[in-house]
């Protein structure tokens, strides 16, 4: 391929491609997956270079539960410290208990947040 013919692109002769609404719709996805352009991307798929999705969207359905989970425990914490009238009935010592046992779920979630944070990364 001749490097001075992509400086140009835009001016030389498209390749029209016959496809149903669905699959149109499914190239436009994939492409926006990628990042690119659905030009670039049946151009890069058609010249047999390999494309690599920008987002693994499992990793990041992960993410959110995980997320939400963090939200959830913040959010009980701060519930124990906000209205100790509920809690009168617990000693000191099995407060703090509860209130260490939280922090340690949080950091657990945290840690396995930053774990697919990097295989995100990654990939």
């Amino acid at each position: 391929m001749n490097n001075d013919s992509t400086s140009n692109r835009k001016t030389t002769t498209p390749i029209k491609v016959c496809c149903t609404p669905d699959e149109r719709q499914t190239l436009i996805e994939k492409a926006g997956q990628c990042g690119l352009s659905v030009s670039n991307f049946m151009r890069t798929v058609g010249l047999g270079i390999g494309v690599v999705s920008i987002v693994d969207h499992r990793k990041v359905d992960e993410l959110v539960r995980i997320n939400g989970d963090l939200g959830r425990l913040g959010g009980l914490l701060k519930l124990w410290l906000a209205n100790e009238a509920h809690f009168k009935h617990i000693s000191t010592h099995g407060f703090k208990d509860q209130i260490l046992a939280t922090i340690s779920d949080i950091k657990a979630n945290q840690t396995s947040l930053k774990a697919i944070i990097k295989q995100v990364v990654k990939s």
